[in-house]
C-alpha cells in the first residue's frame, strides 16, 4: 500500500481527498487502482500525470517501481509554451 498525495484539481476529482492509499506495484497499476476508484481522475490520466518519486519526477515511465514509504505525489502536466 503507498499513500499518493494528489495536488490541485487532481484532489477535487478525487472527492476533494488530497491523500489516498492505494495497493499498487508501479505507476501503471497505480493509474489503473485510481482511475477504477476515482473515474474522474481518468481523462486527467489520458492527458498525462507527472508522478514525483521521494522528489524525482518521472512521466511516461509506467513501469517505474513505487518503494514502499515513498512520498509520491501526482500533479497535473502544465500547459503552456
Amino acid at each position: 500500500m503507498v499513500e499518493v498525495t494528489l495536488w490541485g484539481a487532481l484532489a477535487t476529482t478525487a472527492g476533494g481527498n488530497s491523500k489516498v492509499e492505494v495497493e499498487a506495484k508501479d505507476i501503471r497499476e497505480l493509474f489503473r487502482k485510481l482511475a477504477e476508484q476515482y473515474p474522474g481522475l481518468e481523462p486527467w490520466i489520458d492527458r498525462g500525470i507527472a508522478v514525483a518519486i521521494d522528489g524525482t519526477i518521472y512521466r511516461d515511465t509506467w513501469s517505474k517501481e513505487l518503494p514502499p514509504g515513498a512520498e509520491i505525489f501526482l500533479l497535473p502536466r502544465l500547459a503552456g509554451g
